[in-house]
């Protein structure tokens, strides 16, 4: 049983991976795909579905909130999406 279910999170820390870095534009590709390379591992349960749900928005939305040129919605305001805004670097792959 605990097989199946890491196997199961892994498939879903996949997806998760695809999403983010196969957005549509290769700014949103960079920001999202870098965060979640850069903070998913030691992601809990909670901040998982924060994030699958954060993806399912729009690039220009997300960039918006993180760039603070949009105002953030309550929903997605928190420790997060704080730590998105900081991010300031991230390793683009080759």
């Amino acid at each position: 049983m605990t097989d199946s279910i890491d196997q199961a999170h892994q498939d879903r820390l996949k997806r998760l991976q695809y999403r983010a870095w196969h957005r549509g534009t290769r700014e949103a590709d960079y920001m999202i795909g870098g965060f979640f390379d850069a903070f998913h591992a030691g992601w809990s349960e909670e901040e998982l579905v924060w994030f699958e749900k954060l993806i399912d928005e729009e690039d220009v939305d997300i960039l918006g909130w993180a760039l603070g040129s949009l105002s953030t919605p309550p929903e997605y305001e928190g420790a997060m999406m704080a730590a998105l805004k900081k991010l300031d670097y991230v390793d683009i792959p080759r």
